[in-house]
């Protein structure tokens, strides 16, 4: 699909980054492509959205993008620390969520909220009902930042309570949209998971099938088992490297592909 409308006028452009965990490494590599190479396509971003894993880096390429950098580090480091422990994120009073807020709280701007307000669409599930919602008004950072955690909250791996943001519980908004498209104009979707999205990996030992989770189409593929358990359980710091370059290398190649590339 071209950015371009029939009446020759540019269609809005947002981006759309999925649901991955741990594989977030893919989106910061994409996230520093398109700051170095497609500057001007991020000009013509009129939104943001994400899930989980998704959101932080879109809010981060938003808010602060001369922490891209800097976040990838924060990545692996975290990827580590979870990996070094005897059951990962599940190791008895390790707090995952508390260990996220820091990172959030030592990224986020001052102003994150004002420069997120209604350009950043945030995937969070309602703990009881279930339902999906889209949240992209934040009067304040703190609020910012527990939408970001609750966004974030996979179900005992994180936890066993839920976040509160006004006065509901919210878990993971990659259980039930994990791969956010905005209406009117066209949403770029990002994805470290090989199908349908316009930037993912392209594997070669593809099956030709492909299934539908949380509105996201994923490849049925060995690579993909792989990606899913590495998104909880992250591998070492050489993997991780060569996630944050995939990422990197695909994004390029829509730049290209899409005559955006600088």
């Amino acid at each position: 699909m071209s950015f371009w409308s029939l009446a020759g006028k540019m269609q809005p452009v947002h981006l759309s980054f999925s649901a991955c965990g741990f594989l977030g490494i893919y989106h910061l590599g994409a996230a520093s492509a398109f700051c170095r190479h497609g500057p001007r396509l991020l000009k013509n971003v009129k939104a943001f959205a994400g899930a989980s894993a998704g959101s932080l880096v879109a809010s981060v390429l938003l808010t602060a993008p001369e922490k891209i950098e800097e976040c990838s580090q924060f990545t692996c480091n975290f990827a580590e620390e979870v990996r070094q422990l005897s059951l990962g994120a599940l190791t008895p009073g390790y707090d995952f969520t508390a260990r996220l807020r820091r990172g959030l709280e030592a990224t986020l701007p001052a102003e994150a909220h004002r420069l997120a307000h209604r350009r950043l669409h945030v995937s969070i599930t309602h703990a009881r009902s279930g339902r999906n919602c889209l949240v992209s008004s934040f009067p304040s950072r703190e609020e910012l930042i527990q939408v970001l955690l609750a966004s974030s909250f996979v179900p005992i791996y994180a936890g066993l309570q839920p976040v509160e943001y006004k006065g509901q519980k919210w878990v993971d908004g990659g259980l039930t949209d994990s791969l956010p498209v905005l209406p009117l104009g066209r949403t770029v979707t990002i994805s470290p998971f090989s199908g349908r999205p316009d930037i993912c990996p392209q594997d070669g030992d593809q099956l030709g099938l492909s299934v539908n989770v949380a509105n996201q189409d994923v490849t049925l593929s060995a690579a993909n088992l792989v990606r899913l358990s590495q998104a909880l359980f992250p591998p070492g710091p050489r993997t991780m490297q060569a996630l944050h370059q995939r990422g990197f290398d695909d994004a390029v190649r829509f730049l290209r592909r899409e005559n955006w590339f600088e």
